[in-house]
């Protein structure tokens, strides 16, 4: 099984990104941002997807895996533009693409293992504020192309893999060392492939988390980085957040690879794993930042199982 992880992230690594499967809607303007955290001497790169509304709308964030970029999992950025929200899509330094580009495909696995780091995950953790803080400047600058476009009292944050290693930090995840990364600004949580906590007990780490939160994995859902985190370990997040406006999704088969958009095709992602993951998110979306009880009421019903042609080992549910 190892080797079967290893050899799919080298396909990923590989691949030009492209959409499979999932709804592509058009939505309003796309563009490309790159602030620098003068303190920190490190640009963070955005993009941006912008609803066709003339009016403030609620903010997605979102932390790509590792290795990746800005520009990967674009079926979520344009299906959530196309239904009222900014998504802005944050790339990591040090943790991207530009960790492999340059280095043979053989050396590709040795570079992204060290890019795996603690150094790597502080760094994240920072980036995710230092976005939120250029926001709260650009939609009130006279100049900025994001004036008044922003809602900046409903904000999301969602994230694959290492990135949702980053929303877990940010939603206040508890670690041995007595250290929060938690930003009360975020208002709901989205963690596609969350991870274990590590030294401390997952009850621990996520037993106090009161923020509405999405977790969706498969049963195939494996790292090829870290071979600790298991199927299993990544549905104990889910088992360890306390009751109420928590939620999961499990995929029947569904790997690793089952929630990204790079340009081959993943032997554990299915049809209805895009469109399924495009509309529970959204919905998700819709209950806690646009406050929207038909939505929440949806979430919490076996609704989402015809809705979203979940097959009959798929689980969904909710506490």
């Amino acid at each position: 099984m190892r080797y079967q992880l290893l050899l799919r992230l080298s396909l990923f690594l590989a691949a030009t990104p492209v959409l499979l499967h999932g709804e592509t809607p058009s939505t309003g303007e796309t563009f490309l941002l790159e602030p620098v955290d003068a303190s920190r001497e490190r640009t963070v790169p955005v993009k941006v997807y912008l609803p066709p509304s003339e009016s403030p709308q609620p903010v997605i964030l979102f932390s790509h895996g590792l290795g990746g970029s800005r520009e990967n999992s674009a079926y979520l950025g344009e299906y959530w533009a196309a239904r009222g929200y900014v998504a802005v899509f944050v790339q990591h330094a040090g943790s991207d693409e530009e960790v492999w580009k340059t280095v043979e495909r053989s050396e590709r696995m040795a570079v992204l293992k060290q890019a795996a780091s603690l150094e790597s995950a502080l760094a994240r953790s920072a980036d995710i504020p230092f976005v939120l803080d250029q926001l709260e400047k650009w939609t009130v600058a006279s100049d900025h192309a994001l004036k008044g476009k922003l809602d900046l009292e409903k904000i999301g944050l969602c994230g694959h893999s290492f990135g949702a290693v980053t929303t877990q930090a940010l939603m206040g995840q508890r670690y041995l060392v007595d250290r929060s990364f938690h930003d009360p600004r975020i208002d709901a949580f989205f963690a596609m492939s969350p991870s274990a906590s590590r030294g401390i007990s997952s009850a621990e780490a996520f037993g106090h988390i009161t923020a509405p939160v999405l977790c969706m994995t498969g049963t195939e859902d494996g790292s090829p980085i870290t071979p600790e985190t298991t199927p299993e370990s990544r549905r104990g997040v889910y088992t360890a957040l306390p009751t109420g406006d928590k939620y999961q999704l499990v995929f029947e088969g569904g790997g690793h690879f089952a929630f990204s958009d790079v340009g081959f095709q993943d032997e554990n992602r299915i049809a209805h794993h895009h469109p399924a993951i495009q509309q529970i998110s959204t919905r998700f979306w819709d209950a806690y930042l646009k406050g929207d009880a038909a939505a929440k009421t949806w979430l919490q019903s076996a609704a989402p199982r015809e809705a979203c042609a979940l097959v009959e080992k798929d689980v969904w549910e909710w506490k």
